[in-house]
C-alpha cells in the first residue's frame, strides 16, 4: 500500500474514531471517563455512578465520584483506581488494537480494574486471562511509547 493511500486510510479512521481523550483515556464526547462511573466504587464490589459535584481531572479526562471520600482516595493514588489500558477494552488491547471499554462489563484482577467492550469480548479475554493480560500489557506499553508500526 502506498504511503499516500495509507495516510488517507488513517485520516479516515481518525475521523470515524470515538473520543479517546487526551492521554489515551477512553472518554465520552464530554471528556468524562468510565462512562461517568465512580472508578473507586468498583473496588468495593458495587460500581455506582459518579456525581459531578465530586470530579477530578486526570490525564486529560474528567472522572466523577459518588462521594468526597472516593474523590480524595482517587486524588491521593489515582494509579490504584485507573482502569487498565486507559479504560479501553482489555480484549481489544490483547489483540493489539483500541476499542472503547464498557464500564458495565468489568472485572478486578490482581487489584486492577479492567473493562471489556461486551460480554462476548470478556468471554474471549477470560479464556486465557493471564496470556491476554500479558499481551495487552505489552501492546499498551508499546502504544503508550508513541512508536508507530505501519
Amino acid at each position: 500500500m502506498s504511503v499516500s493511500r495509507r495516510l488517507m486510510l488513517l485520516a479516515g479512521l481518525a475521523l470515524a474514531a470515538p473520543a479517546f481523550g487526551a492521554g489515551s483515556v477512553w472518554t465520552g464526547e464530554d471528556s468524562t471517563a468510565a462512562g461517568g462511573m465512580d472508578v473507586v466504587s468498583y473496588f468495593g464490589g458495587t460500581p455506582v455512578a459518579g456525581d459531578p459535584a465530586h470530579a477530578a481531572e486526570h490525564q486529560g479526562a474528567r472522572f466523577l465520584f459518588a462521594t468526597a471520600a472516593n474523590l480524595a482516595a482517587f486524588t491521593a493514588t489515582p494509579g490504584r483506581y485507573l482502569p487498565q489500558y486507559g479504560g479501553h477494552c482489555a480484549w481489544a488491547a490483547a489483540e493489539g488494537r483500541r476499542a472503547g471499554g464498557n464500564p458495565q462489563v468489568w472485572r478486578i484482577v490482581d487489584g486492577k480494574l479492567y473493562f471489556n467492550c461486551s460480554k462476548e469480548a470478556e468471554a474471549k479475554w477470560l479464556a486465557d486471562l493471564a496470556g491476554n493480560i500479558a499481551k495487552a500489557d505489552e501492546w499498551w506499553a508499546w502504544e503508550a511509547s508513541g512508536e508507530a508500526k505501519f
